[in-house]
């Protein structure tokens, strides 16, 4: 037997030790760029180099590039940053491709680039930088670009002979003569040695370049070849002029994007978090919310609100002067509470990293979640858009989240049980909201139509009917920030393979369930910092080892009559959570799987104790069955 586990045994240890190597080499490339960080010691460096540096082939650093969770690209051009880089600062950086430091003020030797066999491109013009040039540069054999010019370097030129070099420069340095001989460097102009010790090169007369002589290859060089090179000279200088701009605009933008973030957080400083996790406490100072949001709109360019229905009765202007109270700072922007003098409550949210759209997209885009309207939606009333500001106003929901009905209060004397009725009214009209979203013709737009489904995304109106809400935010949010922040990005299919479809909101529909059912703070409903459970998973485990009293919430177990259809929900539940998305049930048959569990005749059930039915072999069995079909599907 023991020989027989030798093989999986070494392949867990070969797989921890990859994903321990993994890991490592993240924090070592991490802990070399905070070196960096260290050294420049820049505000706007300090300010934003913290948190993920890569994530999968998207970097949140300012300058920083990744592919694969690793560095590839380092450009801190133009920032004026000062200070002596030490020679191994780039040695874990094994994934390094380009690295660009042009027009700073950093001094010191050149780094030691033996562990980047990878880099192609390296700009260290316009610098301070003294000392030799380094003899490691010689084994970058996919050495494309090296330019270090406009700096203080001595000492003679190495004899780089790669046939991947196409760019050259070491002009106005110290550098002493003669040039090596080999056939890369022969084939540079003058100008790229110009303005070094006296003899080395004439700028004017290429015909003066003093080269040693271990290569004759090439000596006669020929006036095409020369004008050939002029070309491609002021192509490049074209190209780089046109990247130039494109970096400054890209630049400007990133910098008032940032400003504007860190406007938002100021105005948000009094929000306290509630255990809602995209929800807040109402701060007690009302005006310092209201000026809040009033200086980030008064300064955007003149518009009004755009109405979506015939529901106008009230201005952009009106908005800003009623009174204001913080609901909270959810995924995609903050969410405010506003009261107008005769009117009901409105909630405006202000939405923030969308895609750049232009106002004609936006309004295309907007038209066709305006025109999804379902009883179980929450309909968007007018949006309001401008260059930097973007807000939708919904109709308040008075008995707020769905997250905090389930969760909020529990233990206390204030608490109102949350009971089987209420709890399978809100499933069924979930369920029947996504159906309306699946089948409807304008969400083919979407890969999934909603794919933010949570419970803090559903609002119960004064009936404590349910209303899901950020539907269709999919078609306003990078892919980037989707896969960070949405729900169905979680699921097993997009773990595995990156791919998202309508089955990933039937998933997310299935953990919804789960979570009613058992009353357990879900893994993809916890508010950050607050560790939830993985249900699906929790809940085989309950049935395998026969623990399954304790699957339902004591608020709904107490419940006699609720018995039955508690196993039927489970078993929905179990089926939308299939790991396989083909195999998990259309919307369609889930809202009458569920339209078919029948109401309990009254709420008010003995409360002495844990109803019997639920702890006897029978639910056992009964448990069991329903997982044994989920196994059947892959679950």
């Amino acid at each position: 037997m023991g020989s027989l586990q030798f093989p999986k045994y070494l392949l867990v240890m070969i797989l921890f030790s990859l994903c321990r190597s993994s890991i490592a080499q993240y924090e070592q490339e991490r802990d070399a760029l905070y070196a960096l960080k260290h050294v420049f010691n820049d505000s706007f460096l300090n300010d934003n180099w913290n948190g993920l540096q890569c994530y999968e082939n998207t970097s949140f650093w300012y300058g920083i590039q990744c592919i694969n969770g690793r560095v590839t690209a380092i450009l801190l051009e133009g920032g004026g940053l000062s200070g002596k880089v030490s020679a191994d600062a780039f040695f874990v950086l094994s994934e390094l491709i380009t690295l660009s430091f042009r027009n700073n003020s950093m001094s010191g030797n050149i780094m030691d680039f033996s562990s980047n066999q990878k880099l192609k491109d390296i700009d260290l013009s316009r610098n301070m930088f003294d000392g030799q040039i380094p003899r490691s540069l010689l084994a970058l054999n996919f050495l494309e670009s090296l330019q270090l010019q406009d700096n203080r370097l001595t000492g003679s030129i190495p004899e780089f002979n790669q046939a991947s070099l196409i760019a050259f420069n070491v002009s106005n340095n110290n550098l002493s003569g003669p040039i090596p001989g080999t056939h890369t460097l022969k084939s540079f102009s003058a100008t790229s040695y110009s303005n070094n010790s006296p003899g080395m090169c004439d700028s004017s007369n290429p015909d003066t370049c003093y080269y040693t002589a271990n290569d004759t290859a090439g000596e006669s060089r020929k006036k095409s070849v020369a004008t050939i090179f002029i070309v491609f000279d002021i192509i490049g200088l074209v190209t780089v002029i046109l990247l130039l701009i494109l970096y400054c605009k890209k630049s400007r933008k990133l910098k008032k994007l940032m400003k504007r973030n860190r406007l938002e957080e100021k105005d948000d400083e009094d929000l306290e978090l509630e255990a809602g996790g995209s929800y807040y406490k109402e701060s007690k100072d009302e005006s310092n919310i209201q000026a809040g949001e009033q200086r980030v709109i008064a300064k955007e360019e003149k518009g009004n609100l755009i109405f979506m229905g015939d529901e106008a009765g009230f201005n952009l202007n009106d908005l800003l002067r009623a009174s204001a109270e913080g609901l909270g700072k959810g995924l995609f922007g903050s969410s405010y509470k506003a009261t107008l003098e005769g009117r009901p409550g409105v909630v405006v949210k202000r939405l923030r990293d969308l895609k750049p759209l232009s106002n004609e997209e936006f309004t295309q885009l907007l038209r066709i979640i305006a025109d999804q309207k379902h009883p179980n939606l929450l309909p968007l009333l007018a949006y309001y858009y401008s260059k930097d500001e973007k807000l939708f106003v919904y109709r308040y929901a008075k008995n707020g989240n769905l997250f905090n009905r389930l969760h909020g209060g529990r233990g206390t004397r204030e608490r109102i049980p949350f009971r089987w009725s209420s709890r399978l009214s809100v499933a069924r009209g979930v369920a029947r909201a996504l159906e309306y979203l699946h089948l409807n013709p304008s969400s083919s737009l979407c890969p999934v139509p909603h794919g933010n489904l949570k419970l803090s995304n559903i609002l119960l109106d004064e009936n404590d009917t349910a209303l899901v809400s950020d539907y269709g935010l999919t078609s306003l949010v990078a892919l980037p920030i989707a896969s960070q922040r949405m729900v169905s990005y979680k699921s097993p299919e997009y773990q595995n393979s990156k791919r998202v479809s309508r089955k990933s909101d039937v998933w997310s529909y299935g953990c919804l369930l789960l979570e009613l059912l058992t009353g357990r703070l879900s893994v993809h409903s916890a508010p950050p910092g607050i560790n939830g459970v993985d249900l699906s998973s929790w809940v085989h485990r309950a049935v395998r080892e026969e623990w399954t009293a304790e699957i339902f919430d004591m608020e709904i177990s107490v419940q006699r009559s609720a018995a039955p259809g508690m196993l039927k929900l489970l078993q929905v539940a179990i089926r939308c959570c299939d790991k396989i998305p083909e195999k998990r049930p259309e919307m369609t048959e889930i809202v009458r799987e569920i339209d078919n569990i029948k109401y309990v005749a009254s709420d008010d059930e003995d409360e002495l104790s844990v109803d019997q039915s639920l702890t006897d072999e029978s639910f056992s069995t009964n448990a069991s069955s329903v997982v044994v079909a989920g196994n059947g599907r892959g679950w």
